[in-house]
């Protein structure tokens, strides 16, 4: 557990894009700590600022604080009708804003039990999430859960605010007591390096600014910490091997239009062209790399990497490119191209984790749909073999899962889906249930180890 976050040349992203969500209990304050980010960094409108104002007002939220006019800064994430009476998070509130630094794409999720699902939406393509506390009430059931799917989605960056921080005379001993009650449950779920930082997000203390009022912490204000964590594809580059799911295959034949022509190597157009097109998930591939198309196995040769109109030597993560192959492999949509060697065998058991998401409760039996990446498949549940206990954290007997519940299940599809051990392969390593019925979505699945493979060895499924 870490108090404070030390800047490392490596870490800092000057320019990048950079994902983050909010997560915590009912009010925390996580809105009105996205609306003082907001506000204090200069990222809000004249305009949306006095609508804000005014309606801050209505409520008879106003008032002077010093020469500044005090806003309900909840009401910059919160646009939802409901939440304004009920004064609460109700969906995912998506925000973007830049500093000199960096540009961020910002998350604000509810806190409600009922609305974990949307944590796990706003947190699962997240390089980072802020889960605050209130510094009167402590760590909270809530927060364990939150903990925990952050744990199950791998998410690289866990910030903890203890807001609120005000309300308890700025108070180093409680702000201690809430720290080692952090690293014990961190402990307990197998986090590591958890930042935390004692804020005020209604008066700002320790949000964009450091704080005077707090002369005990001597670590970096949230922002400083957002602005120079390293994203997620900085610390996998070079790590993960490489995946490239299929999303197009493109096959332009004959009347191909001259601004789409394409020239080979040695200058030459060519109109005979097949490529597949997507995003890089995960590694790099060069041109002359050995590849593997899964699930069907075929292996070739990549003599082309092509980015608008250009012909490329080399694609990263995330680069969306189309690569030409040497052979002339049936490819369709959803399949995988993989570094060849880097896979283990394909097969239609899923032994995986469970953030259920639906009111509809999960029965051994059940008939599903299984989305990975841009392919569907129908799956049968052939068992649910645990639990998760929020209290231990252990692995309890269950028969089914219920609403926002965690557990794991092992799943028998209709055809076979190139997918990978979450733990090792963060994006290709997820999926969806689905509703087979009424094309709901029921719950995000992580794919884990077979129960028969060694911790050391390559997973298998």
């Amino acid at each position: 557990m870490s108090t404070a976050f030390e800047t490392t040349p490596a870490a800092l992203g000057t320019g990048t894009l950079f994902r983050f969500a909010t997560a915590g209990s009912v009010d925390d304050g996580k809105s009105t700590l996205v609306g003082r980010l907001l506000h204090d960094s200069k990222a809000i409108l004249a305009d949306t600022l006095d609508a804000v104002t005014r309606t801050s007002a209505d409520r008879g939220f106003g008032g002077e604080n010093g020469s500044t006019q005090k806003i309900d800064l909840a009401l910059l994430t919160d646009g939802l009708r409901a939440e304004r009476e009920q004064g609460i998070t109700i969906d995912v509130a998506y925000r973007y804003f830049a500093t000199d630094r960096r540009s961020f794409i910002l998350a604000d999720c509810p806190g409600h039990v009922q609305y974990t699902k949307n944590t796990v939406t706003g947190a699962s393509t997240a390089d980072a999430v802020v889960v605050l506390i209130d510094a009167r009430k402590g760590v909270l059931e809530q927060t364990r859960r939150h903990l925990s799917v952050l744990k199950l989605l791998r998410v690289p960056n866990v910030l903890v605010a203890v807001n609120k921080i005000d309300l308890v005379g700025f108070s180093e001993s409680v702000y201690r007591a809430i720290e080692v009650d952090l690293q014990s449950v961190a402990g307990e779920i197998g986090l590591s390096d958890v930042v935390v930082v004692p804020v005020s997000a209604l008066e700002g203390d320790n949000v964009v600014d450091r704080s005077a009022h707090t002369p005990w912490y001597t670590g970096p204000s949230l922002l400083d910490i957002l602005e120079t964590l390293p994203t997620t594809d900085e610390l996998e580059r070079g790590l993960e091997p490489f995946r490239f799911p299929v999303q197009l295959v493109i096959r332009p034949q004959g009347a191909l239009a001259p601004e789409l022509a394409l020239t080979d190597d040695a200058g030459a157009s060519f109109r005979d062209y097949r490529a597949y097109a997507g995003q890089v998930a995960s590694g790099s591939v060069s041109v002359g790399d050995q590849i593997t198309v899964l699930p069907a196995g075929r292996t070739a040769t990549v003599v082309g990497i092509d980015f608008a109109g250009t012909s490329l030597e080399r694609a990263v993560a995330p680069q969306s490119v189309s690569l030409r192959l040497s052979e002339e492999i049936d490819i369709a949509r959803g399949d995988v191209i993989a570094a060849t060697g880097t896979f283990g065998e394909v097969s239609q058991d899923v032994y995986a984790e469970l953030c259920w998401l639906s009111a509809k409760p999960l029965r051994e039996g059940s008939k599903v749909l299984i989305k990975h990446g841009s392919k569907t498949v129908q799956g049968l549940v052939r068992a649910v073999t645990g639990k998760l206990n929020l209290d231990s954290f252990e692995l309890e007997a269950a028969s089914g899962l219920e609403l926002n519940d965690i557990g794991a299940a092992q799943i028998r599809l209709a055809s076979p889906l190139p997918v990978e051990s979450y733990a090792r392969h963060r994006r290709t390593g997820a999926f969806l249930v689905i509703d087979p019925q009424d094309g709901n979505t029921l719950a995000a699945g992580l794919v884990k180890d077979h129960p028969g493979d060694h911790e050391d060895e390559r997973y298998v499924i």
